[in-house]
């Protein structure tokens, strides 16, 4: 089971990222008024005590439904998955203030169209208006802390495809790769997939190197 969790990491690399964003929906809404204490400060952002849990929690709960009485201790332990949702906040945070910085934004129009588009509050295949209002009230979420946070997840999307938009594929790559066209394809699009993922991931270390950065793991252990 373990290794090939390993194996494919990607696939948990993308999990984590769907859980944080999805955890300002369906926790218990966003901090509007952040705690004073802080696990990591990137710049003048924070990542607070209990922002970290509340991820961490809806992580721990992604991982329960999927493996059932598999994900135990040890599951857990081998995944890091204290450090790796910490890690996967503070990216967050760098991949925001770089887009800050290069001024990318997320359109009203795009915005609008995101949440329209959004089957959670669709019915029959159409966004209903009364469906998006209800949701929102039974998560405690107000329509301007829900957007807000939507369209912060809207440009860390644009910040991601724009960072994995520099690698390629190239010969070399695929080396020992055979099959049929739709095998290799599937395994350009893994190789795309990591490289992309490790070019983020140099792309937010490089930030941090010029930014005030501090980690308390103590609050976390």
């Amino acid at each position: 089971m373990l290794k090939t969790m390993r194996k494919h990491a990607k696939f948990f690399y993308f999990l984590f990222f769907i859980v944080i964003l999805s955890f300002i929906f369906w926790g218990v809404g966003t901090l509007d008024k952040p705690t004073a204490v802080s696990v990591a400060e990137i710049g003048k952002e924070r990542v607070t005590v209990e922002e970290y849990w509340r991820a961490y929690e809806n992580v721990r709960q992604q991982f329960r439904d999927i493996y059932k009485e598999k994900f135990d201790a040890e599951m857990e332990k081998s995944l890091k998955l204290k450090e790796t949702v910490l890690n996967s906040l503070i990216e967050e945070r760098v991949l925001l203030i770089s887009a800050a910085e290069l001024g990318i934004k997320v359109t009203d129009k795009e915005l609008q169209d995101a949440i329209v588009n959004d089957p959670r509050f669709m019915r029959d295949g159409i966004f209903r208006k009364d469906v998006y209002f209800r949701t929102l009230d039974l998560n405690r979420l107000t329509p301007e802390m829900f957007e807000n946070s939507m369209r912060q997840q809207l440009t860390l999307l644009k910040m991601r495809r724009l960072i994995a938009s520099a690698v390629d594929v190239n010969p070399l790559d695929l080396r020992g790769v055979s099959g049929d066209e739709k095998k290799i394809n599937e395994a350009k699009q893994a190789i795309l997939a990591d490289k992309g993922n490790a070019a983020i991931k140099s792309y937010v270390d490089g930030v941090k190197q010029r930014m005030k950065f501090k980690v308390n793991m103590d609050l976390i252990s």
